[in-house]
């Protein structure tokens, strides 16, 4: 027998350094299950909104991007064990988005979690990978050291909602610096609960920020955008990702193209030093006595 309890329907908002603000344009667009029908009205993000999560990526550079390694490892980590004990909602919102049963879904849901704690276990080590001192002519120590590019601009898979997303996240900001993320056009809603998420760890407020809305109404102020240094065009189609990599070579931008990807293989370490830069620093050894032996 019924109680006549109206439901309480979920508001679903944007994450922008560390807060949940609507879009500043009211705007808000349909969002609908594979079968058509619909599920939950998502904020219509503008160029403000873009702008504004920009600010916050960049704000939140330079504490995050100074945390020791092993910090950003435990910070991630927690993250995944906050996804695990929301596994039952991420893995509903999956299975309503891509149109996947419960189990496959769970799958989905599992995979991407464990990715998330493989790439929070890449923080520390990276460095030793992609770094290293280098075996030079002279009296010299010569040190090369992985550093995070900066605010890098995200544009996640269309057809994967969530292991997808995970996989172009995580390596983002592991190595140390901050993302503006569009989500998926058609199905946004795993990415902005991974906002609620994000907000209740550890994670700086500004690290991450997630924009719903339109891929293309997005990415071009992003591409654009002077105080952006490096953009993922995975969830670009192939016409919009010209167009963006033309806008983003205006500040040579680190652009990262999109390709065809099966999101439930090896992802690699290729997305963990896509957004790192190299920097070498020499310094003379000096010598010891006057027989001229040096370290």
């Amino acid at each position: 027998m019924s109680d006549g309890r109206l439901s309480v329907f979920k508001t679903y908002k944007l994450y922008v350094g560390g807060k949940f603000p609507r879009s500043e344009s009211g705007r808000v667009y349909e969002v609908n299950d594979s079968k058509g029908r619909w599920l939950a009205n998502a904020p219509q993000s503008s160029r403000k909104d873009a702008r504004d999560a920009v600010v916050a990526a960049r704000k939140a550079f330079g504490g995050w991007s100074g945390a020791t390694a092993y910090n950003r490892g435990q910070i991630l980590y927690r993250v995944a064990e906050m996804l695990e004990g929301r596994r039952e909602q991420f893995v509903r919102e999956v299975a309503e988005a891509e149109g996947l049963s419960k189990s496959k879904a769970a799958a989905v849901v599992d995979a991407a979690v464990d990715r998330w704690v493989w790439y929070a276990g890449w923080t520390d080590k990276i460095g030793q990978i992609v770094g290293g001192a280098n075996p030079v002519a002279g009296p010299f120590f010569n040190l090369s050291t992985p550093e995070p590019t900066g605010v890098v601009a995200v544009l996640a898979p269309q057809e994967s909602s969530f292991l997808g997303l995970v996989s172009v996240i995580a390596p983002v900001i592991a190595t140390g610096n901050t993302a503006v993320v569009v989500a998926s056009a058609d199905a946004p809603l795993p990415a902005l609960s991974l906002g609620e998420v994000l907000a209740t760890s550890d994670l700086p407020g500004g690290v991450v920020n997630i924009l719903s809305g339109r891929t293309a109404e997005l990415g071009a102020p992003l591409a654009s955008h002077q105080d952006v240094n490096a953009i993922d065009l995975t969830g670009a189609d192939a016409g919009l990702a010209k167009e963006l990599e033309i806008a983003a070579a205006d500040n040579l931008k680190r652009t990262l193209r999109p390709q065809a990807v099966d999101w439930s293989a090896d992802t690699g370490t290729h997305r963990l030093t896509a957004f790192l830069e190299t920097k070498t620093v020499w310094h003379p050894t000096g010598a010891l006595g006057a027989s001229g032996s040096s370290y």
